[in-house]
């Protein structure tokens, strides 16, 4: 597969999901899971699951993992470029 065919695919997969696109956009800023959660209104719970979902597309990553509480998470180069197709 092309790397522009895998980008579109990637888009494609986020475009699924409502949670995705949400908690993409909400990742625009680096944010815990807590706060993607008040932002966008998803249960915890959801956004829990979605960012998994999304780091293991490649889309989104955790800056700390280590970390048991305050966990951070931001867009990679891909999950920069789908948010900004999404936001077209």
């Amino acid at each position: 597969m092309k790397k522009s065919e895998d980008k579109l695919r990637k888009y494609g997969f986020v475009l699924a999901s409502e949670y995705r696109k949400k908690i993409v956009c909400a990742l625009l800023t680096p944010r815990t899971p807590k706060q993607i959660s008040k932002q966008t209104g998803i249960y915890l719970s959801h956004v829990s699951k979605t960012l998994t979902e999304l780091m293991n597309e490649g889309i989104v990553r955790c800056v700390n993992p280590d970390m048991k509480k305050g966990r951070v998470y931001n867009l990679t180069e891909l999950g920069k470029w789908v948010a900004s197709k999404l936001s077209q």
